[in-house]
């Protein structure tokens, strides 16, 4: 049938819902054009902002030597810090090298603070350390807890916490450090690729249950934060490999509270693609938000290697990206689950860990809320808490393994 253009010429093109939208008025057609040009404007001016903040920290970078990673050594009340130790604390943890020669200097203050992780006692139990090339020919750091005197009730992955914890109770545990955190190679906070970092930690954990020692024995995923998702991608490549997971504060979905507004996340995504290792992503004090401890949370500067810096712009948009690639495959997660949420979390979404309870197919499950809980439930939680949740954990191993 022909068209009557004559009726037609006076409009233009279809909605996409059914009906048509009529000729605009002058007026109208000056506030789209002063509305857009007002938002070109914006984006234009920001990207600008972001780029050249980049570019004068690079500046600063090249001309004075700047230590963009500095370890925060913080106020260590009642120790005394050499000049020497404190010159390898305030070191660029960029490179791996300066993080292990200020882990091997700082061991024994941390070992010395009075938190309850570690007032576990050494004896009875075989630790190793070790380092390995993995196949991506990056060098990973590697450790272990074992039971010394018998043999481990089962085996717990551990995707970043309580160790030693979990060893003196009876399970093995293995863990290892992502490339780029800790004391593993890699410019430090930078995750070029989730996907990579996950098949690096399966890589490493299959080998370990093919051993002979490990083969019969149950094997769970522990994940805590950033490990929750990594717990849950392991999982969802390789969905039978693992006995069950247990997962702490996951990160699911990233709190809104800590995510820049929607314009802002889609210009920093643009600007990762040219500067992918640049800090630019606007964050709030993490240690504070997870931390609801005051005495844990001046704790919290005893971890000279962690890294203290904004998000680098890839690994902010690696873990945008998974965040929302897990929440869209919870349907997907059918292992035997135990989540453990602080209800006052602001770092990842205590709500999403409910909806993965409730849309996970597993038929095994369990999900633990707890009241005025923070995002760190093992570390910077008052001790009853802490013990609380620590109990939780070993009821359900016991009843799993």
């Amino acid at each position: 049938m022909a068209l009557k253009s004559a009726k037609l010429d006076k409009r233009v093109p279809f909605d996409g819902n059914g009906g048509v939208y009529h000729q605009p008025t002058p007026q109208s057609l000056l506030f789209l054009l002063s509305a857009s040009i007002f938002i070109s404007v914006y984006v234009y001016v920001s990207l600008l902002r972001i780029l050249l903040v980049g570019f004068r920290a690079q500046i600063r970078s090249w001309r004075n030597k700047e230590r963009p990673a500095m370890a925060k050594a913080g106020k260590f009340k009642g120790v005394t810090i050499s000049e020497e130790v404190q010159k390898l604390l305030d070191a660029n943890m960029d490179q791996v090298d300066a993080r292990r020669r200020a882990r091997e200097a700082f061991k024994d203050i941390q070992l010395s603070i009075d938190h309850w992780l570690f007032k576990v006692p050494h004896e009875g139990l075989k630790t190793k350390e070790s380092y390995e090339v993995n196949s991506r020919g990056l060098e990973v750091f590697l450790k272990s807890w074992l039971p010394e005197t018998s043999p481990p009730k089962a085996v717990v992955y551990f995707c970043h916490g309580i160790a030693r914890r979990l060893a003196t109770s009876g399970y093995g545990v293995f863990a290892m450090d992502y490339p780029g955190f800790g004391l593993s190679e890699g410019l430090h906070g930078y995750i070029p690729s989730f996907d990579l970092l996950v098949d690096d930690v399966v890589e490493h954990y299959s080998k370990i249950k093919e051993n002979a020692e490990f083969r019969t024995l149950p094997s769970f995923l522990f994940g805590q934060s950033m490990g929750g998702a990594v717990a849950l991608k392991m999982h969802l490549k390789h969905p039978n490999a693992w006995n069950g997971a247990i997962l702490v504060a996951p990160m699911c979905k990233i709190a809104d509270d800590m995510v820049p507004p929607w314009l802002m996340t889609q210009i920093l995504i643009g600007v990762a693609k040219f500067l992918p290792k640049q800090k630019l992503v606007p964050q709030k004090d993490f240690a504070e938000l997870a931390f609801r401890d005051p005495k844990k949370l001046e704790l919290a500067a005893y971890n000279v290697i962690a890294y203290k810096g904004k998000p680098r712009l890839r690994t902010a948009v690696e873990l945008l990206r998974t965040t929302q690639a897990i929440e869209n495959q919870l349907e997907k997660v059918s292992l035997p689950l135990l989540i453990l949420h602080g209800k006052a979390d602001r770092v990842t979404d205590p709500s999403v860990s409910k909806t993965l309870y409730e849309k996970a197919n597993s038929s095994d499950k369990k999900l633990n809320l707890y009241d005025d809980a923070y995002h760190s439930l093992l570390e910077g939680e008052p001790d009853e808490m802490i013990l609380r949740v620590f109990g939780d954990i070993i009821s359900w191993l016991q009843e799993h393994s």
